[in-house]
This record gives structure tokens, C-alpha cells and sequence, in this order.
């Protein structure tokens, strides 16, 4: 039997301890266990759609942002992402219907199929055949991840993904921990795997002040990315209070609301300590 601890789209805890809870809650289920379904037997949970994006990668984005994800890193701005289940379920075939009738310009721009979340790796079968389907048209593919569950994702899954965002939240473990709730080294772990296969790599960074812009903090973060051999870029990415209004209508409370956008120049001093590394930053 679970409790709610304040809003329903916060964390739950049972009677059995809080590490069992936390364990159904993002459940790691390996794509190889569910194989066998039909296109309209697969289905996913998704929040929303965006088409015309560039800020998800190359060209002209077709975003899918999914449902679900075991984070609760205190800037994130889609708390109604959280709960896999808040989502609209698709099924496959609908998916890729949608995506198929922006095809064209998604090549024509150099774009492509952006699976965002929450974290994907949340529903690892219907990001895998999303993914499957749209390399099929000869559309570009794109991850935006956490790399906190890249264990749901095989080699061959990796291999229909043409390019990685991954947000390397912190680089100092105990700073990683207050950020998002979840210790650092899957995130690692994924980052070295996708680097040892060669994978395209970009490394977003969240500049938040007073939560990961110490020095030392990013200087860790810079060090990871230099020893990443497919990495191609570093994005910086400055906090912004616009999902502030959705932790007031979900009655969560929301730890940064008095944070203030970092500064102009603790951006680029940001920025410096990555290009000092030899790092293409953006």
C-alpha cells in the first residue's frame, strides 16, 4: 500500500521502504523481453510533440517528448512529465504516420526525429521502434538523455540513433546527487560506452547559479568531456525560470523560485573553462 507525499506528482513511498518504491518507479526493462509485439500492439505514453524545433539538434526537429522519468533534478521544466502515465498513449503506427508526413522536410533541412522526455529510456520498446521505423525513411535520429537508465538501450538500439544529447548534469558526485536526486555514475558509464562505440555525442550542460556553476564543479564536468573521443560539442545551457507557473498549478513546490538566469559573464566564464580544453562550445 503507497502514500503520497505532497503533490501525486511527487515521489511515493510504501509501507516496504522507500528503495522498493523508488525501484518500481523506474524498473529497468530491457527491449530484448518485448520483442514480439506487433507495430499496433506497441504503444507509448507521450506528452506532447513539437514540430519545427532547432534547438534539438541538427536542422528542423520533429520532437517527440515522452512520458516518464526517475529524475527530479530541481530545474526541470516539464514536471508534468514525470509519471509515464500523465501521457496520451500512441501506438506505433500512429507515430510514425505522424513523422512520415514531415519526412521530406525533415531531410530536405538536414533535420530529423528527436525523442526528448522526461527520459525515453523510461519506455526502452517504444523508443527502440520509433527509432527503428524512422531510420527506415532515412530520417536523422536523435536522443535527448539523461543516460540514468542506458542500461534499457542494447548496442543495436544505439546504432539506430544517429546523434546523442546527453545532459551531463554535474560533474562533482555529491553536487550531482542534490541536483537530481540520483547518484552520477550511469550517467558516466553511458557516456563512456557511447564514446568506446563511436557514437555522435553532444554534452549539454545546465549552468544554474549557486547550484553547478562552481568552478570546480564545471571544471569536472570540462574533464569528462575532453576524455569523450565521439564528442562533437558542448552546449551550455542557461537556467530559465519558464516552467516556474507549472510547479504552482501541480502544487509542487519548487526549489529554485528566487534564482536568478546566470549573468552574461558567468556564462562565458563557464564557457572558457570547456574551451580551454580544446571543447567546441555553444
Amino acid at each position: 500500500m503507497s502514500e503520497l507525499i505532497g503533490s501525486r506528482y511527487e515521489l511515493r513511498r510504501t509501507r516496504t521502504g522507500a528503495a522498493e518504491a523508488k525501484g518500481r518507479d523506474y524498473a529497468e526493462v530491457f527491449p530484448e523481453d518485448l520483442a514480439y509485439e506487433s507495430d499496433e500492439e506497441v504503444s507509448g505514453y507521450v506528452h506532447s510533440i513539437e514540430v519545427g524545433s532547432t534547438v534539438d539538434g541538427p536542422g528542423i526537429r520533429f520532437v517527440l517528448f515522452l512520458t516518464g522519468c526517475p529524475m527530479r533534478c530541481q530545474y526541470c521544466h516539464n514536471p508534468d512529465t514525470w509519471h509515464k502515465h500523465n501521457g496520451k498513449k500512441y501506438t506505433l503506427a500512429r507515430i510514425t504516420r505522424e513523422i512520415g508526413k514531415y519526412a521530406k522536410v525533415l531531410k530536405l533541412s538536414k533535420g530529423g526525429l528527436t525523442i526528448s522526455g522526461g527520459e525515453p529510456a523510461m519506455q526502452p520498446r517504444f523508443l527502440r521502434r520509433v527509432m527503428q521505423a524512422t531510420k527506415a525513411m532515412g530520417v536523422h535520429t536523435c536522443l535527448d538523455t539523461s543516460g540514468r537508465l542506458g542500461r534499457n538501450l542494447t548496442d543495436a538500439d544505439l546504432a539506430d540513433i544517429d546523434l546523442q544529447l546527453l545532459d551531463i548534469k554535474s560533474g562533482d558526485p555529491a553536487t550531482y546527487e542534490r541536483v537530481t536526486g540520483h547518484p552520477l555514475q550511469p550517467t558516466l558509464d553511458y557516456a563512456t560506452r557511447l564514446s568506446d562505440l563511436g557514437r555522435p555525442l553532444w554534452i549539454r550542460f545546465v549552468l544554474v547559479p549557486g547550484l553547478t556553476d562552481d568552478p570546480d564543479n564545471v571544471a569536472r564536468v570540462a574533464d569528462i568531456c575532453a576524455g569523450l573521443k565521439s564528442l562533437e560539442r558542448v552546449e551550455i545551457l542557461r537556467f530559465h525560470q519558464m516552467g516556474k507557473a507549472k510547479y504552482e498549478q501541480l502544487g509542487i513546490a519548487y526549489p529554485l523560485a528566487d534564482t536568478e538566469p546566470p549573468t552574461p559573464e558567468l556564462t562565458e566564464r563557464v564557457r572558457e573553462q570547456f574551451r580551454e580544453r580544446g571543447l567546441t562550445v555553444y
